[in-house]
């Protein structure tokens, strides 16, 4: 929106045309992000408080959670409202690709505000039932994959590449279509599934955010994509601006989430940040290094799965409690301490993601 105001000032003044540079609408966005996270955060809080939309703790849990209940939820609102702000301020709005992220998000983000309202207004401590659950996010999550099939200019945005190999690539065709429904769903649950300690699922979802920020200016730029070889993908760059508004709101979120939490954000802000890093993964091709960087959320998604399957086939549990978060917990760790270690082993495979940038 204030890309197009300073097009056309630059007809006046030959400086506005500095507003056509990625990084300088990058930087521009994180802090306008940033910002509205830290001015809105305490009125959404008291909001949320004052309209009693506060966490309920499960009593089969780690007894330190017990002290969390009462808190507010559905924070991730404010994320959401931040994101779309900041993005809609200093993106290109001709730019199909953002729209694809941005709407994705949004939407992922209503399919979690109706579960956050049935388990905190109606009460219902399992939500919104899992069959409605799965299937808006199967609608929404294959819509978007069979645009991005159908609107690609070329078999390299449909091609699955293998990092850390020069030429490892297969072409997908229509299993395009299946690959990117499976990403967008899965990281979605992921990082819900991940959120369930105070920030511990929003650092890992703000460094992911900004590496994916990182592969989509280097892949919207040929010169850059064809030195590191990786897909060059026209537009992407502009997705840096979205990934930009991530990270601030995100690092704003953090400040009112970090232990201990004055909110949490709720499956509003899980499902849709985890939909959001699927679906720039998928653009920018890079669906194994998502894979990588986000290994926490795999992590925790694995011990939810393992336990499921072990306690149906052997009647017996691997981990005192899933996701393994809540075992660490259960074993003795403080809260802090399982937090601060998961943020850490993230930032190592963030480190390693960036890597493969290079390792071809």
């Amino acid at each position: 929106m204030l890309l197009l105001l300073a097009e056309y000032l630059q007809q006046f003044y030959s400086g506005f045309a500095v507003f056509q540079y990625l990084t300088l609408r990058g930087i521009l966005s994180v802090m306008t992000a940033l910002s509205l996270s830290l001015f809105l955060g305490p009125w959404m809080i008291h909001t949320l408080q004052s309209l009693q939309i506060s966490q309920s703790v499960r009593n089969d849990g780690p007894q330190s959670h017990l002290s969390k209940s009462g808190t507010p939820t559905m924070g991730g609102a404010l994320i959401l409202s931040s994101i779309s702000t900041s993005t809609l301020l200093w993106v290109d709005l001709h730019n199909c690709y953002v729209w694809v992220v941005l709407l994705v998000t949004i939407l992922f983000g209503v399919i979690g505000w109706f579960d956050d309202y049935c388990k905190v207004i109606e009460k219902n401590s399992r939500g919104l039932p899992s069959y409605w659950k799965y299937l808006w996010q199967s609608v929404f999550g294959l819509t978007a994959a069979i645009f991005l099939y159908v609107t690609a200019p070329s078999a390299v945005e449909t091609t699955l590449i293998i990092p850390m190999f020069k030429d490892a690539s297969t072409p997908l065709g229509i299993g395009f279509v299946v690959l990117t429904y499976f990403v967008i769903v899965g990281s979605s649950n992921a990082v819900n599934i991940t959120d369930g300690l105070d920030g511990l699922a929003i650092m890992p979802a703000m460094m992911v955010g900004g590496a994916l920020g990182i592969f989509c200016y280097l892949s919207g730029n040929i010169k850059f994509a064809e030195y590191l070889l990786i897909p060059y993908v026209p537009g992407a760059g502009e997705l840096i601006v979205f990934c930009s508004a991530l990270l601030g709101a995100s690092l704003g979120f953090l400040w009112f989430n970090t232990y201990p939490a004055q909110v949490f954000m709720g499956d509003v802000g899980a499902l849709a940040l985890g939909a959001a890093l699927g679906t720039i993964a998928v653009i920018v091709r890079q669906e194994i290094v998502l894979f990588i960087m986000g290994g926490v959320f795999v992590m925790e998604t694995l011990s939810v799965i393992i336990q499921v399957l072990s306690f149906k086939l052997t009647a017996r549990r691997v981990f005192r409690m899933a996701p393994i978060h809540h075992h660490f917990e259960l074993k003795g760790w403080p809260e802090p301490r399982v937090i601060v270690r998961f943020w850490i082993i993230n930032v190592i495979l963030v480190l390693a993601g960036l890597a493969t940038l290079k390792l071809r």
